[in-house]
């Protein structure tokens, strides 16, 4: 299984979106506190429609707790600062795949936690800025799930 991590996400929607792709191709989805809006918010379920029952979600009180329960080793960030695209990682199960918030990306405290292999960005072209938060995690997410064999999925 993959781990797709929102450190303090911060739009509902984007959240929402995710729990259904992570019912649909078997990821694990963590939240890192604080978040931009309550768990029980309507924008947010109605994105996931009736997936939250079939997700499989863990809620972390803040990047330290997340950090204290789960290793690092075998982590990566998305990052239009990362090194190296995301499609030159070879991706195993259980791999970490961090993204920021939606307004400000993944914070310096945290890539600096991450070697430098393990900061990968998604192209884009020149001109972009960034890409929404759910199509972001949803490219790097399947390409990690291909090359576990899409495992779990029929």
């Amino acid at each position: 299984m993959i781990n797709i991590v929102l450190y303090e996400p911060e739009i509902p929607p984007n959240t929402g979106n995710l729990i259904r792709l992570a019912a649909n191709a078997g990821l694990y989805l963590h939240l890192i506190k604080p978040l931009g809006f309550d768990l029980d918010d309507k924008r947010m379920r109605r994105a996931g429609l009736d997936y939250h029952d079939y997700a499989a979600l863990e809620v972390h009180n803040n990047w330290r707790a997340f950090v204290k329960k789960y290793s690092l080793d075998q982590a990566y960030g998305i990052s239009t600062k990362g090194n190296r695209y995301y499609h030159q990682t070879k991706f195993l199960k259980g791999d970490f795949i961090i993204f920021g918030p939606e307004s400000r990306g993944l914070p310096d405290s945290v890539r600096n936690e991450l070697s430098n292999e393990r900061l990968l960005r998604i192209p884009m072209a020149k001109t972009s800025r960034s890409l929404n938060l759910s199509n972001a995690a949803a490219i790097v997410a399947y390409e990690a799930w291909r090359q576990i064999d899409f495992e779990g999925g029929i």
